[in-house]
């Protein structure tokens, strides 16, 4: 790169993207910063950042922009959260909200800016043509980056790339409006979900609606608050007749308001079935390895991808995967692809 080539940084107000700005516009580079408008938990919000932002921009002696997504963010990413806990599969909008919005509406934006690369604080890789996982792999954020139009892989970049992220603080404990920022709470995983899942749901629907619950045969064993407040996997919430041993979730029925539990080794599977897939490769089967959730272990697994549909077949059983949820493929340290889960077995 051109140490003249402007790089525009997303910054939330957070130390990773603050320290990405600061590294960027230490060494040389026309950097701008951009703050993503995406939605409103609380009345300061938006103040509480943006006010976080302009002082570490005026250190730094940079501008910034403000690009209000707030309605596309709703569509995007909001909607399909509410709606598919409706449907009864567990949705992923971190990753819909790195595909559409952050890598997608944002990158129009750079663009818009004369910007040639879009620099954010995620903790990973990319050569513009893959990503990769971060040196740091207890922070790597990969698995929520793998469905990220690969044409704009080459405008990303990384620099937390190779940091961790005790470094980071360190490095931040040394500049005192870093140092500032650093005392900040760190971001929950989801952004507008301060609490649980089901307050959301609960100011657009119907959550509490008890009905039964079922065993593995479809006997009627117990009751339930509403098929909404269960995942595949809880084990608390729910009631079942005279049980001595732990039951958990292992299916949701929207239609008929129930809840399927059983024991543990009932939730062990060996196949995962996945659509919308985001390919990296050519290749219609491969061996690689699959993280089914974001903080799971990687699991060594077949792939056979036929009609835009990839078949999974995992290499030792797997406890607890829900449908809705995001398995990404990889070669080594290497994204391959990745899709949604819309089937089990």
């Amino acid at each position: 790169m051109k140490k003249n080539e402007k790089i525009i940084v997303g910054m939330s107000g957070g130390i990773d993207s603050s320290v990405t700005a600061y590294l960027l516009n230490k060494e040389g580079y026309d950097v701008e910063g951009i703050y993503l408008k995406l939605h409103e938990t609380s009345s300061d919000y938006h103040k509480n950042n943006i006010s976080t932002i302009e002082e570490v921009c005026e250190f730094l002696g940079i501008k910034f922009h403000i690009l209000d997504l707030t309605e596309k963010f709703k569509t995007e990413v909001y909607d399909y959260f509410v709606n598919s806990y409706i449907e009864g599969i567990t949705p992923n909008p971190c990753v819909k909200c790195n595909k559409t919005i952050k890598f997608g509406s944002m990158i129009d934006k750079m663009k818009e800016l004369n910007g040639k690369y879009l620099a954010t604080g995620h903790y990973a890789k990319t050569d513009g043509e893959h990503i990769y996982c971060a040196s740091d792999m207890t922070k790597d954020q990969s698995y929520f980056l793998a469905q990220v139009n690969q044409e704009n892989l080459k405008h990303m970049m990384f620099p937390m790339a190779e940091y961790t992220k005790e470094y980071i603080k360190e490095m931040a404990a040394d500049i005192p409006i870093l140092k500032e920022v650093a005392k900040k709470k760190e971001s929950q995983e989801i952004c507008f979900v301060p609490d649980v899942y089901t307050k959301i749901l609960d100011k657009h629907t119907n959550i509490d609606m008890p009905g039964k619950t079922l065993d593995t045969s479809g006997n009627v064993i117990g009751t339930h608050k509403g098929y909404m407040h269960y995942t595949v996997g809880k084990r608390r919430g729910f009631y079942v007749h005279g049980a001595h041993e732990p039951h958990f979730v292992v299916s949701q029925d929207k239609k008929n308001n129930t809840i399927t539990v059983g024991k543990k080794e009932d939730l062990y599977i060996k196949f995962v079935k996945l659509n919308n897939l985001n390919m990296f490769t050519n290749e219609k089967n491969f061996d690689a390895s699959v993280k089914l959730r974001y903080k799971s272990k990687s699991i060594k697994c077949h792939v056979s991808i036929e009609d835009n549909i990839a078949n999974v077949t995992l290499k030792e059983d797997v406890f607890g995967v829900a449908q809705g949820q995001v398995a990404v493929l990889y070669i080594e340290d290497k994204v391959i692809a990745s899709g949604f889960i819309i089937e089990t077995s």
